[in-house]
């Protein structure tokens, strides 16, 4: 086995840092992963980062955290894993805290959506750019696996939602394609297999507590998808069911989401504050975020040991193209919602515009000035 050309501590002080500064949501951050690691620092492989986001895009959880997880035990293991996954969250889940004391104190936090009218704007020319740069050198010229991607972006952008068998057949037709039927090989095929669901059975907790950890595991153990995927989920049981916030609350706690770094779901953090104070915040983090590490690490000694054969290899480019479409849909819509005047169409052309004439300008950078713009446009109209 080589020596990777990184050192762990290295690795964990990429995440640390991606997960303070990661501003963009899942496709911004996946994008991140691969100009970092893949592209500039050559620390990842460019299958081992496509069978990464194959994996995090089959199993259900969030698309950025799974990445992590799954790039940190490229080389170094579950322990790998584990530290790259914690590095990533725990920025966001520290400043989704301090938000949710912020919040609670002031009775809500009315600034907040002249600040995500700037930076939402930013964000979806951000989301574009990678969106832009991670087609380009995943599809290359291959027409199969751009009709893929095709396919996959009107599915979601009409559905609002990423379809698990649609990205499971892309796969199975690229497979095909390229190894005309060989089904004997069929018991290579990967197999996810929900058998962790008594986890969090028993909380050794009180019973507010408890529903917390039950219903937001279910969270992160059934919705597939990326980002704000998991909001009508959360939608039904916070508000609807246990009605623990109202909908300005909700609305709040999603603003609050967007408008940190790192992975979009972290608003299960900010949740968990305001129903049960930072005992709340930890069970919701914790749930969520468990079902997603345990789909990563346990399938991953498979996707390391069979990713190299040529049939696997065949299904993971044609989950890739399904991945990359359904990010393109997801951008077509968080756009459709986001920029819904001159004003924000013209700040989202003028982030992309930057990100690629002006290279060496850093996203936090586009994010402050966003932010900033936004407060200032608002306190004029």
């Amino acid at each position: 086995m080589t020596t990777p050309p990184y050192s762990l501590k290295q690795l964990v002080l990429y995440f640390l840092w991606l997960g303070t500064i990661g501003f963009g949501g899942p496709v911004a951050l996946v994008g991140y992963m691969h100009r970092d690691l893949v592209d500039n620092r050559k620390w990842i492989g460019e299958e081992d980062y496509r069978e990464g986001l194959a994996l995090a895009q089959l199993a259900p959880g969030p698309l950025a955290a799974q990445l992590s997880i799954y790039l940190g035990y490229v080389h170094y293991k579950i322990l790998g894993a584990t530290l790259a996954g914690l590095a990533f969250v725990m920025p966001s889940f520290i400043m989704v805290l301090g938000l949710g004391y912020a919040y609670v104190k002031a009775g809500g936090l009315p600034w907040m959506q002249a600040v995500f009218y700037g930076i939402g704007a930013a964000v979806i020319g951000i989301i574009a750019v990678s969106s832009y740069k991670l087609s380009r050198k995943s599809l290359g010229k291959d027409w199969l696996l751009w009709a893929i991607a095709i396919v996959l972006a009107i599915s979601t952008f009409i559905t609002e939602r990423e379809i698990l068998w649609m990205i499971l057949l892309a796969g199975i037709i690229v497979w095909i394609y390229r190894f005309p039927p060989k089904f004997n090989d069929i018991h290579n095929t990967i197999n996810f297999s929900p058998v962790l669901l008594q986890v969090v059975g028993n909380f050794p907790i009180n019973e507010k507590l408890g529903q917390i950890g039950w219903f937001f595991f279910k969270a992160g153990a059934f919705v597939f998808g990326s980002g704000l995927a998991i909001v009508p989920f959360l939608y039904g049981g916070v508000v609807k069911e246990y009605q623990w916030l109202d909908e300005q609350q909700f609305l709040d706690a999603v603003a609050v989401a967007m408008i940190t770094p790192g992975p979009v779901v972290i608003t299960v953090g900010f949740i968990g504050y305001l129903v049960a104070g930072v005992p709340g915040a930890c069970v919701a983090s914790l749930a969520t975020f468990l079902p997603c590490y345990l789909f990563t690490i346990i399938p991953a000694p498979y996707f390391k040991k069979y990713g190299k054969n040529p049939s696997i290899k065949a299904f993971v480019d044609g989950v890739t193209a399904a991945a990359i479409g359904a990010i393109i849909g997801a951008v077509i819509v968080l756009g459709n919602r986001q920029l819904s005047d001159v004003v924000s169409l013209l700040l989202a052309l003028f982030t992309v515009i930057v990100l690629l004439k002006f290279k060496r300008i850093q996203e936090p950078v586009i994010i402050i000035v966003a932010a900033i713009l936004g407060l200032l446009i608002k306190g004029f109209w």
